[in-house]
């Protein structure tokens, strides 16, 4: 038996196994259509150019109960805790294998070995998004209020109002001021990442992913008008959390390639807090999640009475300003809205079980 067709053989099978466990993780695990049909089309690729290069019967030098590496198991082969386990790895296994068949594949056809030297760069793309997906759900998927903080909208003082909220159940802050000083506003940021980062509650900083990166916050939130996702994960770094404000569904999906990590919609109902026009209502909550799996924030004008009305949705993160940081007892406020989400997302995943 021919050792390169052997070789071959292998690594296009595992190759393809890989593949197919990324492509079906992006559309039965994330529901994301589009990564998907990258890993789709990666496979028809693969299996254009072994039939371009006449490499189609390479199963005839296949040889199991000769092959003596059969019974080797290496350390981990076992060791998987979850599904993002199960994708890490197999997105390993198929640049690996790319790497071998277009080595290998050279000897059989210098064109072959090309296509394949394109193929690994497309897989390796890939492999970063799907990285970044796993990477936004770990950061952002267990937030479920999500509290504004702007201090000429706080009934009290605005540092004791973050505590407040935090001690309510605010698992995320963002700190919204548009008008303050550089110097002022990466002082504010560095104190409010401090008191998040000392209560496990992730720190966003709105607009600036230049301070966000000074001040050592998780992250930034951007508007239409501002830079956009990847421009701001360019200056924030790859671990850096970045959000999206969206007030349309053509909104939603054109900024979907920039690979954010999770879309703000709204506005929810009428809110003074931002001029974005008329409230567009729940129902676009219901519109974008149909076109992404993203963790998706409700915004604008949500207070406890009308909160339950995106919850029956299927939202799990409400992002509440007035109806938090403007009243006199703020950890009460923010508990009430922390305890509705919570009986609804348990609601839920019992429903599921069921």
């Amino acid at each position: 038996m021919d050792p390169t067709d052997r070789i071959l053989d292998a690594n296009l099978n595992r190759a393809r196994e890989a593949l197919r466990v990324l492509e079906d993780y992006a559309r039965l695990g994330l529901d994301d259509a589009a990564l998907s049909g990258a890993a789709k089309t990666l496979r028809h690729r693969l299996a254009s150019a072994l039939q371009e290069a006449g490499l189609t019967e390479l199963i005839c030098a296949r040889d199991i109960s000769g092959d003596v590496g059969c019974g080797l198991i290496g350390d981990g082969e076992y060791d998987r805790r979850s599904l993002a386990d199960v994708v890490t790895a197999s997105g390993k296994r198929l640049t690996e294998a790319l790497r071998v068949i277009e080595e290998t594949g050279k000897t059989k056809s210098p064109a072959f070995g090309a296509a394949v030297e394109q193929i690994r760069y497309s897989a390796y793309d890939l492999e970063r998004r799907l990285a970044r997906r796993l990477a936004s759900r770990r950061a952002f998927d267990g937030v479920r209020l999500y509290v504004l903080l702007t201090e000429a909208l706080c009934a009290g003082e605005w540092k004791a109002t973050a505590e407040a909220a935090i001690r309510g159940g605010a698992s995320a802050l963002q700190l919204r001021e548009k008008h303050l000083s550089d110097r002022v506003l990466l002082d504010r940021a560095r104190w409010l990442t401090g008191l998040c980062h000392e209560r496990e509650v992730i720190c966003l900083i709105n607009d600036r992913p230049d301070i966000a990166l000074l001040a050592g916050a998780d992250g930034v939130h951007v508007g239409q008008d501002d830079l956009a996702a990847s421009q701001a994960r360019r200056i924030l770094g790859s671990d850096g959390i970045v959000g999206v404000s969206t007030h349309t569904v053509e909104q939603a999906r054109n900024v979907l390639p920039e690979e954010p990590d999770y879309l703000a919609v709204g506005p929810m109902f009428a809110t003074r807090t931002k001029s974005t026009g008329l409230p567009v209502g729940p129902e676009l909550w219901r519109a974008v999640r149909s076109e992404t799996s993203l963790p998706i924030v409700a915004i604008g004008g949500i207070h406890a009475e009308n909160g339950p009305q995106l919850l029956k949705l299927g939202c799990c993160c409400l992002c509440v300003c007035q109806a938090i940081i403007g009243t006199t007892d703020v950890e009460a406020a923010a508990r009430r809205l922390r305890i509705l989400i919570d009986e609804s997302v348990s609601g839920e995943a019992l429903g599921k079980r069921g």
